[in-house]
């Protein structure tokens, strides 16, 4: 068996050999290192030339200047004590001087301070300034600069309340306030017509105004309120007012339709108050209590009908307190004044029937009232009809209902249950109406 040998016979060769194989390794060896980044150097535009960039095709450049000073030449070479010495002397047209109060307040005055220092109100500042706006926006609409100097001595008051409307709409409503030489309290319920008009479409009569006239727009909301007022003397008077104002022949001729309308609805009910024999009585608010003499009675619903008013107790005051005393217990009672109507009724015989609205009366009435909670007083020993009588009935279904009695002596009896003695309604939040301050004393 042979030995094994770890002398080389060769150095020389072993080590060309390993040589030969490191060399054949070290390019595969250096591509795999990373490379190195090269340097970036930076970039200056110190010592580049500034060019501008080319104007659009047919267009010049135009650098950017600032917006004119809003200050009238005249005041803009004036310092702060000589700005603040013009306001409080209302040097100038007031258009002029009120452009000092925004460039005060940019360079640090208050109102208040500008109040103190100018005497001027905070308030009259504000409507300086908008009012300066809105004479600016009439010269821009070419408004006729005669009219346009209708404004020009204290009439900031009456732009100011125009500061709500468009510009074409502060043009229309600017000439109604020359034409018709307008207040401030005029010209602020014509701006306020005006921006309410469009909001009211689909309202009775709308379509018959129009919304470019701002005389039909303030004769609208006249004829509104009109429609919303309960006392006949305000609803004539503001269909007067209505028909000043209106310029459309159209809106004319409705305003005409409705002052016919209600002036026939005033006669129908004059002539059925005439004929009225009932007292209908509107109750205020503390009348019981500055009454000297009350009443008590108990009270029915209507919708008990014929049973429920049966039920009802028979009451009677005795004593020398006037203690009311009931033949039964009640859990619904009501205290009115011993008006005269009242004291007629018959001892034991009283009792008031509650209605939720008005519609069970034989007499025609606005609509509001036609609405309101009514209640009827009834005197239940009076059952024989007379012919101007009002009588409480029952009806068909067990309801109640008031009938006069000339219908009832024409038609089929009914089942008379008590004669009307009186009609009373809920008080009303009319304070003219109402008890003042002084009638407490």
């Amino acid at each position: 068996m042979a030995a094994l040998s770890l002398t080389p016979s060769n150095p020389t060769h072993v080590a060309s050999n390993t040589y030969r194989r490191l060399s054949s390794f070290l390019p595969r060896f250096a591509r795999a290192l990373p490379t190195k980044s090269p340097r970036l150097r930076p970039i200056s535009a110190a010592n580049r030339p500034f060019s501008q960039p080319p104007p659009p095709s047919g267009e010049l450049y135009q650098p950017f200047r600032p917006p004119p000073s809003p200050i009238p030449p005249k005041y803009s070479s004036l310092d702060t004590a000589a700005r603040i010495e013009t306001l409080r002397n209302r040097l100038g047209a007031w258009f002029e001087y009120s452009s000092l109060i925004p460039a005060l307040t940019q360079d640090g005055f208050t109102p208040a301070t500008l109040e103190e220092l100018s005497g001027i109100p905070s308030v009259e500042q504000n409507c300086l300034v908008v009012a300066a706006q809105v004479r600016d926006s009439l010269q821009s609409s070419n408004l006729d600069p005669d009219l346009l100097a209708f404004f020009d001595s204290g009439g900031y008051d009456l732009l100011y309340e125009l500061r709500l409307l468009s510009a074409s709409q502060r043009v229309a409503a600017a000439q109604r306030v020359i034409q018709q030489r307008l207040s401030a309290k005029g010209a602020q319920e014509l701006a306020r017509a005006i921006k309410d008009f469009p909001r009211r479409r689909g309202d009775p009569g709308w379509d018959d105004f129009s919304l470019e006239s701002p005389g039909d727009c303030l004769a609208f909301s006249y004829f509104r309120l009109s429609r919303e007022a309960i006392v006949d003397s305000e609803r004539r008077a503001a269909l007067e007012r209505a028909l000043e104002a209106v310029e459309t022949e159209a809106g004319r001729e409705r305003v005409l339709l409705e002052m016919a309308k209600k002036a026939g609805e005033s006669e129908d009910e004059e002539d059925e108050a005439s004929a009225q024999t009932v007292p209908v009585v509107r109750m205020r608010y503390g009348e019981v209590a500055e009454a000297t003499v009350v009443i008590v009675l108990p009270v029915a619903e209507s919708g008990e009908g014929e049973e429920g008013l049966a039920a009802a107790p028979a009451c009677r005051a005795a004593g020398e307190f006037g203690v009311v005393t009931a033949d039964k217990a009640w859990r619904r009672w009501v205290v009115l004044p011993r008006w005269e109507p009242l004291a007629l009724i018959a001892a034991g015989g009283g009792v008031a029937v509650a209605f939720p609205d008005a519609r069970v009366l034989p007499w025609r009435t606005n609509r509001s009232a036609m609405e309101e909670p009514t209640l009827v007083v009834v005197d239940r020993t009076r059952q024989e009809v007379e012919e101007d009588g009002f009588y409480l009935v029952g009806v068909s279904g067990g309801a109640m209902k008031v009938e006069k009695g000339r219908k009832l002596l024409d038609e089929e009896p009914a089942r008379v249950l008590g004669a009307v003695a009186l009609v009373v309604r809920p008080p009303i939040d009319d304070m003219d109406a109402q008890l003042q301050d002084e009638d407490w004393d």
